[in-house]
């Protein structure tokens, strides 16, 4: 769709940036992946994690309670991938994947959540709340605003429970989907229940925000600064990230909204924090383990401490519409910053099927 000629405009980069972006990929595509229909996708290009470490320009936005900042890369006019990032990530977790992405023709929209980076709440009177639905909805009203009508929607951590959501209940704004651990959505009743001690053990930190030591800890900035580290090093224990990649993320936490959003979101899951009445309609359908009809990638991670053990047979049933499931081989929790080549492979097939 687009080739090396022009590929520093699809990234929009000046010549030079674009000559060092170019570095890091090992060639064009030589051979393309059969999907499911009998069709062919495109191979993406391949990239060394940690070639790209910025985005060109970032973006501002009003759309619903939410000033949005986001990066957008590719062709105006191309077909539309979202990206969603999880916690305690940002938006760098695409910086590789999305010029893989827009080197396919696609224009990739990349938002920094709630509560992270450059996006801020439009009233200091909005409450700081962190349930998935209004995250969510955050999403949908950003698509509004950029007149998105459909898109395919990728993400992993808070990333992958957004998408899911907006692809169970608004359907018809997702064209495809790719959701890395699967199915995340949010059952509060279900989540009262005790899980096996390793599964808990791996979600310390939610515990730990649930009492008043977690707070404060998330407030102070050098507290706040060891533990995304300490939740990096942990759960993706085969990348070999450097300072450098940790810090240019570590930034979005600044946000003057960050502490407030993540407590919230973590005592809402365990039911220690209330979410809004405006949202109960939405969160009455999540409860009911919607299914998701679209067409759908799940991506598990071998070495993610979050990854479900059965190869995705666990949420396979909440996957109605044509389906594949892609275990990583040596990978961590933040799959599209450890292994983007393969995610954004996985868009471009998920848009094939």
């Amino acid at each position: 769709m687009i080739n090396r000629r022009t590929f520093s405009k699809a990234l929009g980069l000046g010549t030079g940036a674009a000559a060092a972006s170019l570095a890091g990929l090992q060639g064009l595509p030589t051979a393309s992946a059969a999907t499911q229909n009998g069709t062919t996708a495109p191979t993406a290009l391949t990239v060394t994690p940690g070639t790209h470490t910025s985005f060109a320009t970032l973006k501002q936005i009003k759309a619903g309670l939410l000033d949005i900042g986001y990066a957008e890369l590719g062709p105006a006019h191309g077909p539309v991938v979202i990206c969603l990032h999880g916690w305690p990530y940002d938006i760098h977790s695409f910086v590789d994947v999305a010029p893989l992405l827009a080197a396919e023709g696609y224009r990739v929209i990349v938002p920094y959540l709630r509560g992270h980076g450059t996006t801020r709440f439009l009233s200091s009177r909005t409450f700081r709340n962190a349930q998935q639905s209004a995250i969510a909805l955050d999403i949908i009203a950003l698509m509004d605003v950029l007149k998105i009508e459909k898109a395919v929607l990728a993400g992993f951590d808070w990333g992958s429970r957004t998408a899911d959501i907006i692809a169970a209940l608004r359907p018809e704004r997702v064209k495809a989907l790719v959701s890395v651990s699967g199915y995340l959505i949010t059952n509060l009743e279900a989540n009262k229940q005790p899980l096996p001690p390793k599964a808990e053990y791996a979600w310390w930190y939610q515990y730990y925000f649930s009492t008043e030591r977690g707070r404060l800890a998330m407030e102070d900035k050098t507290k706040r600064h060891d533990l995304t580290r300490l939740v990096w090093d942990t759960v993706s224990p085969t990348w070999g990230f450097d300072d450098a990649t940790f810090e240019r993320t570590a930034a979005a936490f600044e946000n003057p909204d960050y502490a407030d959003i993540v407590i919230h979101n973590y005592r809402w899951r365990l039911s220690l924090a209330d979410g809004e009445r405006r949202y109960d309609r939405f969160e009455k359908q999540l409860a009911a383990r919607p299914v998701i009809a679209v067409p759908a990638i799940t991506l598990d991670a071998e070495h993610d401490p979050f990854t479900a053990p059965g190869d995705g047979s666990s949420y396979r049933d909440r996957f109605t519409g044509k389906y594949d499931h892609r275990t990583l081989k040596g990978i961590g929790h933040n799959v599209p910053q450890e292994a983007p080549t393969a995610f954004a492979q996985a868009v471009i097939d998920v848009d094939h099927f």
